[in-house]
């Protein structure tokens, strides 16, 4: 059994309270680092790591909390013209990831697959042009593994031909070890497209789309 405070260093054997006190450093190192279920977080402030799990935690509020590593983000983007072969159709958008860390594409490659259980947050935006001069409506909303979001869609609407403007949006989920998201999109004349604008002398180049996700607690 593991003694909770050090021993103290009675008697004139300053060598045998020096061994007691290695072993007692050694056994609550052990017990800090390795937690093998069933220890208590009655106390704030004790960090232990989850061998299971893989990661470390912390006692609060009576619960072993998730301490973050750097794990957990994703950036991605769609740097060509994107266009639907239908109006008023749902399509995926599949993007290439310039960071994958704890989240990953996968098959499909539409899916956004996250390693780790987690509240993550999401940003998307979309550069949205029409070639029509009649109202071009769009939609963009996330599922969650193949699952629409409830009440996530977001609604833009051009009214000009070559018109262009960007639409964004930042939300939450909470997901569990190997849930997947994706991000769908509908228009409603096909003349209405996600637009990627090249790079000029003095800019550079705009994607059609992107997704920024990073994890911001266990």
């Amino acid at each position: 059994m593991i003694q909770h405070s050090p021993p103290e260093p009675t008697g004139s054997d300053w060598t045998s309270w020096s061994r007691r006190l290695v072993n007692h450093l050694s056994q609550t190192r052990s017990k800090l680092v390795q937690q093998t279920g069933g220890e208590s977080a009655a106390d704030d402030g004790t960090i232990m790591w989850d061998r299971i799990n893989k990661y470390p935690v912390v006692s609060k509020d009576g619960e072993w909390r998730q301490i973050l590593l750097s794990d957990g983000q994703y950036d991605g983007a769609i740097t060509a013209d994107v266009t639907a072969p239908a109006p008023s159709t749902a399509y995926p958008l599949t993007f290439t990831a310039n960071t994958a860390d704890g989240i990953a594409n996968g098959t499909p490659a539409s899916r956004i697959v996250f390693d780790e259980p987690g509240h993550y947050m999401a940003s998307f935006s979309a550069q949205i042009s029409s070639g029509s001069s009649s109202t071009v409506s769009f939609y963009f909303w996330p599922k969650l593994n193949g699952v629409d979001a409830p009440n996530s869609t977001m609604v833009a609407a051009l009214h000009r031909n070559n018109a262009t403007t960007v639409v964004s949006r930042a939300t939450t989920f909470n997901v569990a070890a190997g849930d997947y998201l994706e991000a769908y999109w509908a228009v409603s004349d096909v003349n209405g497209y996600l637009h990627a604008t090249p790079a000029t002398a003095f800019s550079p180049a705009a994607p059609a789309v992107t997704i920024g996700i990073s994890r911001i607690y266990g």
